[in-house]
This record gives structure tokens, C-alpha cells and sequence, in this order.
């Protein structure tokens, strides 16, 4: 709630920093083609005076935005540690041997919430390293035990070692906990999939298709319910589940993305199998081919 208000006053802000910048160019501008009159002891013209007004509001919150900026990622840091924010820009560009001093050190110096964790977890697997992976998630868990960031912790875990039905279980405690979060139940599906679990993948997947999703999960998952629809004769159901996957088309992008560090992996080569699939179906729907 606190990261959603201040969101909202960071974009507020902005917005006045903007109305105030046109208020000044618009002054600006009236003046330049109003009709010329005479100074009266030197005193600015209307016009004038309200263009100067609209630069000190816009430089008034131009300087509150970066006062919020800079409290937030104060607080950012405090909260998570000194070495955090480094440490995600590291595992973004998967340098994740160089973050995982950086997330240790957030450790030592006290923050171990349930993102540093994560984090660490996803650093030490990816780098082979699974028995501390393991601890970590489990560490998670035992502080944590309402937040379902830390099942979705343990399930990466999980997962990473193709330990499928594991990562399921771990997910379906962190869909009852947040059973309005699409992206945990489009990730429950994925593991149970790779688990063997159909039946329970698809019910997962439509629950994920009834939030709106981010272009990445909205692409598989919407490719997945088209093939179960398909599969069952519910020709109306696949097409527009084909439609739906075709507007998120994009989103492949991120995973394919993905697939450089899981080199070497079940659960990587198991993705690799799923994104060919996916675009092969698109190039089909584009050929008009569906089937």
C-alpha cells in the first residue's frame, strides 16, 4: 500500500512539473503575439506574470519529484540493503555469480526479506549452486510463512532442480495466499504441466486468463488453454484463446531471453521444447493453418 501511494504521488507530481511547463510556454506565447503596450512603471504584463508562475510551480515540482525519488529509493535501500539494487541489475544482464556477494552482504547487514531471498535463491542456482539454493528458499519460508513471494521462492528453487510436482505444491500455497494474482497462477500451471498434472494446469490457467497478464505470460498461457480447447472439440474456446496468445505474441521475447542461463538444464531444455511449440502455433495462426 505504502509503494502504491507513493507511485501515485511520484506520478501526480509529474503531471503538475508538465501542467506547469505549459502554462509558461503558453504565456510565453500569448505575449509574443499579443499587441505591443505601453509599460506602466516598468510592471510585467498579465501574460508574463503567469508564465512565471507556471515556471516556479513546474521547477516547484520538478524538485518534489526528485525529493520522492530519492526518499523512495532511500527507503528501498534501507529496507532491502545496501547492495540490492546493484544485485538486481546484475541478475537482469544473468551476471548472477557477481550479485551473489552483493545479496549476502544485504543479509549481513540485516535485510533479509523475502525479495533479497529470492534473489539469492535464483543466484545460487543458476550458478549450480542447489544445496544453498535449497537452504535459501527454505529460509524464506520459515521467516516468512504469510507472504507468498516466499512459496514462489521455494518454487524457483524447486524448479530449477525439475523437482515439478515440489514446485507445484510450493505455488498452490502462494495461490492461496494471493488467489488474485495471475502471474502465480499462470506459473503454478507451467510447473504443473512440466509435472504431468494436466487437469490441474488447465484450471490454472484459466484462472491466470481471468486477470489481465503481462504479455509474457499471457502468451503461453493462452497458448495452453487453446491446445486443451482444441483437444476437447471447443472450437469457440481455442480460437479466441489463438487470438489471445497472437495479441501477446510479443512476449516471447522475454523467455527466449531467459533460455542463455538455464543452458545445460532439464527445466531449460523443457522451456526451449514449450517456446519452439508456441512459435510454431503462431506461424500456423499467421498462415491461417489452425487446424
Amino acid at each position: 500500500m505504502r509503494r502504491r501511494t507513493t507511485l501515485i504521488a511520484i506520478y501526480v507530481t509529474f503531471v503538475l512539473a508538465f501542467l506547469g511547463l505549459v502554462v509558461f510556454v503558453g504565456g510565453v506565447v500569448v505575449e509574443f503575439f499579443a499587441a505591443p503596450r505601453p509599460a506602466v512603471g516598468g510592471a510585467l504584463s498579465p501574460a508574463i506574470l503567469v508564465a512565471l508562475m507556471g515556471l516556479c510551480a513546474a521547477a516547484l515540482m520538478f524538485l518534489s519529484l526528485f525529493t520522492l525519488i530519492g526518499w523512495s529509493l532511500a527507503r528501498q535501500t534501507r529496507a532491502r540493503g545496501s547492495g540490492y539494487g546493484d544485485a538486481y541489475r546484475l541478475i537482469e544482464a544473468f551476471r548472477f555469480g557477481d550479485a551473489i556477494p552483493l545479496l549476502e552482504r544485504s543479509i549481513r547487514e540485516g535485510k533479509e526479506t523475502s525479495e533479497v531471498l529470492m534473489l539469492l535463491t535464483s543466484a545460487y542456482a543458476y550458478t549450480g549452486q542447489l544445496a544453498k539454493a535449497q537452504a535459501t528458499a527454505d529460509r524464506a519460508v520459515e521467516l516468512f510463512p504469510n507472504d507468498p513471494e516466499s512459496y514462489v521462492t521455494l518454487a524457483n528453487g524447486y524448479r530449477l532442480q525439475a523437482a515439478y510436482a515440489e514446485a507445484a505444491l510450493a505455488l498452490e500455497q502462494a495461490a492461496a495466499l494471493a488467489a488474485d494474482q495471475p502471474i502465480i497462477w499462470a506459473e503454478l500451471g507451467f510447473v504443473q504441466r512440466f509435472a504431468g498434472q494436466a487437469e490441474q494446469a488447465l484450471e490454472s490457467f484459466e484462472h491466470a486468463a481471468a486477470h489481465a497478464m503481462p504479455a509474457p505470460y499471457g502468451v503461453r498461457v493462452f497458448y495452453h488453454l487453446a491446445k486443451a480447447y482444441e483437444t476437447v472439440g471447443e472450437a469457440r474456446k481455442a480460437v479466441r484463446a489463438t487470438a489471445k496468445m497472437m495479441s501477446a505474441r510479443a512476449g516471447l521475447g522475454p523467455w527466449k531471453t531467459a533460455l542463455k542461463p538455464l543452458e545445460g538444464t532439464a527445466y531449460g531444455q523443457a522451456l526451449r521444447y514449450e517456446i519452439a511449440a508456441i512459435e510454431q502455433a503462431i506461424a500456423d495462426a499467421d498462415a491461417g493453418n489452425l487446424g
